[in-house]
């Protein structure tokens, strides 16, 4: 059996975005066992815990102990893990058999798995403002809506093209990359309908997205090494950042 690195990095200089320098410090460096690829990492602060998608199953740490704290089985193909704090549920999106599949969040059992109605669920998001689940369907250009409390689905949002990030602002607001268009929806969590669609250009295939909440800021990093900046209430772009190397993912 294989075993991987995970680290888990103390930024120390929040503005770097703006700098040409950059100043990080790593703090420790965790081992986690087994083998295949990996995709989206999730904290969950209430219970000190980070969950790390890895090929077929959902890897859970322990972030007091640095020790392995349980596995989600049979989460196939998973790519991304949504955490319900409130609910004391978490979600995984399932990309090979199309499924979710959600865990208690103390016990890490599996309470049910539920069919998307898609191909090959992607970001998943879960919006508390709305108490829904929304995964994001790569092969199907479209997303699933599930009622987090009942764990069933109530709906299906058509997309303008693939989708891949996804973030919610907490306030009904969900947005979410569409890749191969170079975009943004922006899609409403009570009406479950897009509300708006914004070019993010000269950025070309945006994946990972974040979201500055107080300062109403996207930032989408795309394939052409680009970081774009966009204004999430107008839509407007600000500024747009070079990269040395493509970025995957981008985390606030």
């Amino acid at each position: 059996m294989k075993t991987c690195l995970l680290s888990l990095i103390l930024i120390l200089n929040c503005s770097f975005f703006l700098k040409a320098q950059s100043n990080y410090q790593l703090i420790n460096k965790i081992p986690v066992q087994g083998e295949g690829g990996w995709d989206y990492i999730s904290c969950d602060e209430t219970n000190s815990r980070i969950y790390v998608s890895h090929n077929n199953v959902a890897q859970v740490i322990d972030l007091k102990t640095g020790q392995l704290a349980g596995t989600i089985p049979n989460t196939t193909g998973i790519h991304g893990i949504a955490i319900a704090t409130a609910l004391n549920k978490g979600f995984t999106s399932n990309g090979r058999d199309s499924s979710v599949t959600i865990f208690d969040l103390k016990t890490l059992k599996v309470i049910t798995t539920v069919k998307v109605t898609g191909a090959n669920p992607d970001a998943i998001v879960y919006d508390a403002f709305s108490q829904k689940v929304f995964t994001f369907n790569g092969r199907s250009n479209n997303a699933t809506v599930i009622d987090a409390n009942e764990n069933k689905v109530i709906s299906t949002i058509p997309l303008e093209g693939k989708p891949e990030f996804s973030v919610t602002d907490g306030k009904g607001l969900i947005y979410v990359n569409i890749e191969d268009k170079s975009l943004i929806n922006v899609i409403n969590s009570t009406t479950l309908k897009v509300e708006q669609q914004w070019p993010i250009a000269p950025g070309v295939e945006p994946s990972g997205l974040a979201l500055d909440n107080k300062n109403h800021r996207l930032f989408s990093v795309c394939d052409n090494k680009l970081m774009v900046v966009t204004d999430a209430e107008t839509g407007e772009n600000h500024h747009h950042f070079t990269y040395r190397r493509t970025v995957r993912r981008c985390y606030l």
